[in-house]
């Protein structure tokens, strides 16, 4: 595995060290080629902040560090997909408890029961929800947008032992896989910190695991 998988399987998470993340792209090649996502689909992707400008002077590849002295950041590079989350919001607004939190830590949606409200949309903060079949005018009039799709964290992947298949190709070990500890703690050695805020990280690990990231 590569040395950004920690750990896999129940209670493993995983999380973006935006420092090392160099917007290769190498993470969605990954993912589409290894469950088949359509080309005009991607349940991972690369959010590029503050294009072409440069961090306030000695906080370049500091964008963390930068954002907590409330300095420029400067060009920054943000792996985005389901960080299955501890407190997700996506499953507390499912109408239909199409979404759930499973007990070993990852959240699934059941095609089934999907009826393309898209209040998961709307709720999730980091953009994780896919409507690949949306009708964007039927959605508005009838409140359907088609079946949700999203990141799985590879799951099946981790049953057997392996990393998700965005972290394994990652070129930098830019996505972190592992408990919170572990991830906290690898940040830290690389002397990298997290790039949300306070109250993301709370949705993402809850309140006592976040704690670990201060």
């Amino acid at each position: 595995m590569s040395q950004g998988v920690m750990s896999v399987g129940e209670d493993a998470r995983i999380f973006p060290d935006v420092e090392a993340c160099i917007d290769c792209g190498g993470c969605v090649v990954a993912c589409k080629r290894t469950w088949d996502v359509p080309r005009d689909e991607q349940r991972i992707s690369i959010s590029t902040m503050l294009e072409g400008e440069e961090a306030a002077a000695g906080l370049n590849a500091h964008s963390a560090r930068a954002l907590r002295q409330g300095q420029n950041p400067g060009e920054t590079s943000v792996p985005m997909q389901c960080y299955h989350c501890e407190n997700a919001p996506c499953v507390s607004v499912c109408p239909t408890d199409s979404l759930f939190k499973k007990d070993n830590g990852f959240v699934e949606v059941r095609d089934d029961l999907c009826v393309g409200c898209q209040y998961c949309l709307s709720a999730c903060p980091f953009g994780a929800p896919q409507f690949p079949d949306a009708d964007e005018g039927a959605a508005k009039l009838f409140g359907t947008g088609g079946t949700m799709d999203k990141c799985t964290m590879c799951e099946e992947r981790q049953d057997v032992g392996k990393g998700p298949a965005c972290a394994e190709e990652c070129a930098t070990d830019a996505l972190l896989v592992g408990t919170a500890g572990q991830i906290a703690e690898e940040l830290d050695k690389r002397g990298s910190a997290s790039f949300f805020n306070q109250e993301a990280m709370e949705i993402i690990f809850g309140a006592e695991d976040a704690e670990a990231f201060q």
